[in-house]
């Protein structure tokens, strides 16, 4: 059977086209259209639908009213179309604060460099959402995002063929998991890293939130986001932290207590100079060597030269695989690497990947992160 979809947006010309990509793939059907908010609430009730995409700007009632008010009557998963500009991204992480679970570029220009990819991608992410609303668990791999958008494009570093998501190899029953603070391993530390994509906004929210004002140590984190939305994001967890939280700057010397968001569309690394650390963040070329802008792997694999094994990494929800090079690397060098756990994340593609390779050693509720890291670094 079809998973079921509700579009909504006030553009008939958009709903048409949205609707004429995902029903392409015979895994998915567009049972509804909504021209505003209103419509949507009546139809995600009587309609009973998977996923709803949901437009931002509409008259009567506004995308984000709309997803507050379906999120409290009949909760189901929601992908955002916003613009790439700063008020697009404000709209966007408030309609993520409100329970949306993902978000696309209204543009489909945006999404991908051909039409075909922005067909796979937009598939790829309802179909992940999807699996999510039904609590998914099957050993066939699931379909990660083809060659893709600005903050969002994987080629052929990770594995043989980055199109398939890792199956697990460990079952949820026997898998290392605790929602509540473990035992200290007592290890030294100098940094604590993190790396998400789908899901990552709000996860990242309740991981900084509550970390002491004094974190002895800078806090490396990196999110699939475009390069108009990370400062926003970046100013919103630092509004609502107790830390510092900013975006990267190229050249900037790193401090312990701050955390630092790597610049969407650009990469990341750290570097020693002069017995500083400082950051170096540049335009990667499209070639088969990166995978994403910004790219987990490539902030992680530069942590490992700079800091070795004094590092706790961090990979949380997202789809794909991104992270699970950069993360072997640290382990390699004796790092600490955990996960967050199926049950809490939007999609589990890239903690499966550390998790089921065993690179990760511990798995954990994203409730229970922040409590877990400041027991074991502070």
């Amino acid at each position: 059977m079809a998973y079921k979809i509700l579009i909504v947006d006030d553009s008939i010309f958009f709903r048409r086209r949205v609707k004429e990509i995902l029903e392409q793939d015979p895994n998915l059907e567009v049972v509804g259209e909504a021209r505003n908010g209103q419509e949507a609430i009546e139809m995600v009730i009587r309609l009973n639908p998977d996923v709803v995409t949901m437009d931002i700007e509409m008259p009567i009632m506004d995308g984000i009213t709309a997803v507050k008010k379906i999120m409290a009557r009949k909760p189901v998963p929601i992908i955002m179309f916003s613009s790439l500009t700063s008020e697009g991204a404000k709209a966007t992480l408030d309609a993520l604060d409100a329970g949306a679970m993902d978000f696309l570029p209204k543009k489909f220009d945006d999404i991908a460099s051909n039409r075909r990819d922005a067909v796979a991608l937009l598939q790829a992410r309802v179909k992940g959402l999807c699996r999510k609303h039904h609590g998914f668990r099957s050993s066939t791999p699931t379909v990660a995002p083809p060659k893709a958008i600005l903050f969002n494009k994987p080629v052929s570093r990770n594995t043989g063929n980055p199109l398939v998501q890792p199956t697990r190899t460990t079952p949820v029953s026997t898998a290392i998991y605790s929602s509540s603070a473990g035992i200290p391993s007592g290890k030294k530390y100098r940094c604590l890293t993190i790396g998400t994509s789908t899901g990552g906004p709000v996860a990242l929210q309740k991981v900084l939130t509550n970390i002491p004002k004094n974190f002895p140590y800078p806090i490396f984190i990196v999110q699939h986001m475009p390069g108009a939305f990370t400062r926003a994001f970046a100013e919103r967890l630092n509004q609502l932290s107790k830390l510092t939280v900013k975006e990267a700057e190229n050249g900037e010397i790193v401090e312990a207590g701050v955390a630092y968001l790597a610049p969407g569309g650009r990469q990341l690394i750290v570097k020693n100079d002069s017995h500083r650390v400082k950051f170096s963040v540049y335009d990667a070329p499209d070639n088969a060597d990166i995978l994403y802008k910004p790219s987990v792997d490539i902030t992680f694999e530069s942590v490992a030269k700079v800091y070795g094994g004094d590092v706790l990494g961090i990979i949380l929800t997202g789809m794909g695989a991104d992270g699970k090079v950069g993360a072997s690397e640290l382990k390699k060098k004796g790092a600490k690497i955990w996960a967050q756990d199926e049950r809490s994340s939007v999609v589990y593609g890239m903690p499966q990947a550390v998790m089921s390779s065993g690179i990760a050693e511990r798995e954990f509720s994203i409730d229970s992160f922040e409590s877990n890291i400041v027991k074991e670094m502070v």
